[in-house]
């Protein structure tokens, strides 16, 4: 074989590699960039605003979320058919209890609580409908981009179908939107999110409820049965 044919030879070997390792960067990268099911932060706090579709309910909320020990604190102002109302509650998922706490007459009441404990998280039976990019992004740092899932619960009056957006970096929540057994749909939208505890205390019963009696409710509440009811 002459030196120009070896060369040529030489070059196309050096080319179809070079083109083999491209194609196995690109598909490691693809890979890579997956969205996958995630957890959100074990320590969070922050805010989030309920509403429903027919404008029977709108509400906000603060929020205190501990996943390491299982237990979360909401506070929330809203108002429920044309009435206003405040629920402050604090879900112990390891001890099978919720409080309902009133710190205007230091009162406490006590509910069997789901053993099943809701983590904040993109359920594993989850699909994946697509991923975008929210706001601006037309430069580096700009926009957020985050990952839409939907699926289905079981809850104790039946089944809500869920359709939840978090950030493709962190898992950080952004919305939820479940649409209940009655046929409504609720919106839970996310916002000031910070990582870890700001008031970690708030995760503690008060004293006054240590002395709170069970309530004789005939199912446990569940953390979903919170935003739908």
């Amino acid at each position: 074989m002459s030196s120009c044919c070896r060369g040529k030879h030489s070059d196309l070997q050096s080319n179809s590699m070079k083109v083999l390792v491209l194609l196995v960067c690109l598909s490691v990268g693809c890979l890579a960039q997956r969205p996958r099911h995630c957890r959100y932060p074990p320590l969070m706090s922050g805010s989030l605003s309920v509403s429903t579709a027919n404008q029977k309910l709108l509400a906000f909320s603060k929020y205190i979320y501990d996943g390491l020990g299982e237990r979360i604190r909401f506070r929330q102002f809203g108002l429920y058919d044309n009435k206003t109302y405040h629920l402050d509650v604090l879900l112990l998922y390891r001890e099978g209890v919720m409080y309902k706490i009133n710190n205007k007459n230091r009162t406490c009441t006590k509910q069997h609580l789901s053993p099943d404990f809701h983590p904040l998280a993109v359920p594993r039976n989850a699909t994946l409908m697509g991923q975008v990019v929210l706001g601006a992004s037309s430069g580096p740092g700009q926009g957020v981009l985050v990952n839409s899932w939907y699926g289905e619960e079981t809850t104790k009056t039946g089944s809500a179908k869920y359709f939840t957006t978090v950030t493709q970096f962190g898992c950080i929540p952004v919305s939820t939107l479940y649409h209940t057994s009655s046929g409504d749909w609720v919106v839970n939208s996310f916002y000031n999110n910070v990582i870890g505890l700001v008031d970690p205390q708030k995760l503690n019963p008060p004293f006054f409820c240590m002395n709170a009696e069970q309530g004789d409710e005939d199912e446990p509440v569940t953390f979903l049965s919170l935003f739908k009811e």
